[in-house]
């Protein structure tokens, strides 16, 4: 593809997705930063050189605007990066009915919305060499989690969705990578403070770790990262082989009552 290689960052007015929108402005990277903060996005693309979107990823129509519009000015797209998410603090007991409904919408339903809606793109970019997919879930989504449970639901709703679209896309060019992160200090997800345990709090990591790693999952062609792989590779697999010691001691060990994971 001749000119710079456009990616499409949802969730980029902060956090994780701020921080992957420049790193990959850093590695030649047009980017069309996507998120709900029209001004916070304006100040960020100014910055490094990219475009912009207001856009709600939890409304399909608004979605389908966005995109069309997008592709109209770069019919390729050749990085879609799914990104966009909120925290639901609470047990399915104690959460805000529409919190629930919120998170499912924004966090498992809004990359299935990004990625129908930017396929033309990505696969145009995929006939001319190559696209990618990067689906931002977390650890949460692999391990039940019952301080936030409706987080923790839709992040594993969202890791299926990955999954399935790695092996829907296998061979078309277009490739999907799935990012896993642990705990990640941010905005909307103010780990250090939260947390209980004091060793968890040793393996907070920050938004900068995860976007560097988001890259060069794309550069290095890495199907699924866990990150950092430790410990939370290792409390993904005991999640497995022992699902009720795993619950147990996430629910004591982690956040306070009321408050969610990253």
């Amino acid at each position: 593809m001749s000119g710079p290689r456009i990616a499409v960052v949802t969730g980029a007015s902060s956090g994780i997705g701020e921080a992957t929108a420049r790193e990959l402005g850093r590695r030649g990277w047009r980017c069309v930063l996507l998120a709900r903060r029209a001004e916070r996005l304006e100040a960020i693309a100014a910055e490094i050189d990219a475009e912009w979107e207001a856009c709600d990823v939890s409304d399909r129509a608004q979605v389908e605007a966005v995109a069309a519009r997008v592709i109209q000015r770069h019919p390729a797209i050749a990085l879609l990066v799914n990104n966009a998410g909120i925290p639901a603090r609470g047990s399915f007991l104690d959460i805000d009915p529409e919190r629930v409904e919120r998170v499912v919408r924004v966090n498992y339903l809004g990359g299935v919305w990004c990625l129908r809606a930017f396929e033309p793109g990505l696969r145009a970019a995929a006939a001319a060499g190559g696209a990618h997919v990067v689906n931002v879930s977390s650890v949460a989504g692999t391990v039940a989690f019952a301080p936030a449970g409706a987080y923790a639901a839709a992040k594993h709703a969202q890791l299926a969705f990955s999954r399935s679209t790695a092996a829907l896309l296998r061979g078309s060019g277009i490739r999907v990578h799935t990012i896993l992160p642990g705990f990640v200090e941010t905005e909307g997800f103010p780990q250090r403070t939260k947390l209980r345990s004091r060793l968890l709090r040793r393996f907070v990591i920050e938004a900068d770790d995860v976007a560097s790693g988001i890259v060069n999952a794309v550069e290095k062609g890495k199907g699924e990262v866990t990150l950092p792989w430790f410990p939370y590779r290792l409390v993904s697999i005991a999640q497995v082989l022992f699902p009720g010691l795993v619950a147990g001691l996430a629910a004591r060990a982690t956040v306070h009552r009321d408050e969610g994971s990253g």
